[in-house]
């Protein structure tokens, strides 16, 4: 099954402790490889001032995710991602090979 280079960038609300960090982190890592896919590369994330009030929040935690995954998987990856707590914005993005 051919599989597509993807990224996936996230923000955790930034009262988010390290152990709830750690466990999102693991949840999409699971996710991806629990669909037949690869994970690349993890950058943890980094708490960082956003640039405009997101849900009464001025910071957040940004994390990149980038991955291999099969294409008929990216809906139910992207319904996994849309069901888990702590996140307040995410983008998946098919990067170029």
């Amino acid at each position: 099954m051919a599989t597509h280079p993807y990224e996936l960038m996230y923000l955790i609300q930034p009262a988010a402790d390290e152990e709830r960090i750690n466990a999102i982190n693991e949840r999409l890592q699971g996710a991806v490889t629990t669909l037949g896919g690869s994970v690349e590369k993890v950058v943890p994330p980094v708490r960082r001032r956003l640039a405009y009030e997101l849900g009464r929040h001025r910071e957040g935690q940004y994390g990149v995710l980038e991955f291999q995954l099969p294409a008929e998987q990216a809906r139910e990856l992207d319904r996994t991602i849309r069901l888990t707590e702590d996140l307040l914005r995410y983008i998946v993005v098919r990067r170029d090979e």
